[in-house]
């Protein structure tokens, strides 16, 4: 099966892991989610983390490894440079892009759909 890009569409990371309740579960069904995305072969064009997001794109996060194969398929990474400030994440970052709110206001309103998860 060949890798299918849909370049219209953007997933929004807010918080560090997906859904309400303990951290363990959220972080592992976000790791799940992008696994999924990797072994579907179904890669959006961006993803942008703000807010507790930020947390999934630097140190200690259980998502690195399928969020660099995720960029190394072509998928844009884009983090909130004023959440990974707050955080004091700015140094710990180890993949995609340090960017701001305008650039991922920019990517929403490109996007032909946006899914927050």
């Amino acid at each position: 099966m060949q890798s299918t890009n849909h370049a219209g569409n953007l997933i929004l990371f807010t918080r560090r892991g997906l859904g309400e309740g303990d951290s363990r579960l959220t972080e592992k069904l976000a790791v799940n989610y992008l696994r999924t995305l990797l072994e579907l072969q179904l890669a959006p064009s961006a993803i942008a983390f703000y807010g507790d997001g930020v947390k999934l794109v630097a140190d200690g996060s259980p998502c690195l490894d399928e969020l660099r194969q995720l960029s190394e398929r072509g998928v844009r990474l884009l983090a909130c440079r004023t959440c990974l400030d707050f955080y004091a994440l700015t140094d710990r970052v180890r993949v995609g892009e340090i960017g701001n709110m305008a650039m991922i206001v920019e990517l929403q309103a490109a996007a032909d759909k946006v899914i927050a998860v």
